[in-house]
């Protein structure tokens, strides 16, 4: 299965970028749009299309620091998915420094890039980072979801959920977790509760930054998320 990378222009983003991660930015492209946007399997030029899997997030799905960015999760999925006999294409959306704020702001131009069957949400990280108000996170990613709802209304959607580190206080990291959950209840979509769990802290499965996983750390990260998305997938 080819592991298809969505092409990001850093000049267009670069002001989205959070200054710890000005510099870095995993990139890559993907096909063009069929213009019925169809849930299932369409043709293009007489050629089939595969369903897509589109992971939108930040540099934790792009993957930040990795020598390959195909041993970020969403690249291990993909293995995954092919070793298994899936018919889909996987996409890393991910952009380093994104924000709940600017994911928002992109994400008609990535949903126009190709028809989705399945939509992974991570996405929230860097408000926590920056302590944006859990509020605000919320409510972009309420429209982030509403959004892909209208524009593919067959599509699945996965929510994954995020800490922040406890130097944040507490009264503001409850807050900041209860986010995800309450979120994946009134809309409807599956949830990861956390999408770091059992690599966050850990120093051997995080790169020197302590944040980013190595890539040992991605094969669990991997594995979080394998265990929700493989019941939003069809019988092979």
């Amino acid at each position: 299965m080819k592991y298809a990378l969505n092409l990001i222009c850093l000049a267009c983003f670069s002001s989205l970028l959070l200054a710890c991660h000005a510099d870095t930015q995993q990139t890559s492209s993907d096909a063009s749009v069929p213009s019925d946007r169809a849930q299932t399997t369409t043709r293009q030029q007489g050629r089939a299309v595969k369903k897509t899997i589109l992971f939108f997030g930040n540099s934790l799905t792009a993957g930040y620091g990795l020598d390959d960015p195909a041993n970020a999760f969403p690249g291990l999925i993909d293995k995954k998915l092919d070793s298994l006999g899936y018919d889909f294409q996987v996409i890393n959306a991910g952009l380093s420094g994104e924000t709940t704020a600017s994911g928002k702001n992109r994400l008609t131009w990535v949903l126009d890039r190709q028809p989705v069957a399945i939509f992974v949400l991570e996405l929230g990280a860097n408000d926590g980072l920056r302590g944006i108000s859990p509020e605000e996170t919320r409510k972009n990613l309420e429209a982030i979801i509403r959004q892909v709802k209208s524009t593919y209304p067959e599509a699945k959607i996965l929510l994954t959920g995020m800490m922040v580190p406890p130097n944040m206080g507490k009264a503001y990291s409850d807050q900041f977790r209860k986010v995800f959950p309450e979120i994946a209840q009134k809309e409807n979509v599956a949830l990861l509760p956390f999408l770091l769990q059992d690599v966050a802290g850990e120093p051997s499965l995080n790169q020197s930054d302590g944040i980013h996983p190595t890539a040992e750390g991605n094969q669990i990260v991997a594995k979080n998320v394998w265990k929700v998305l493989k019941n939003m997938l069809p019988a092979v």
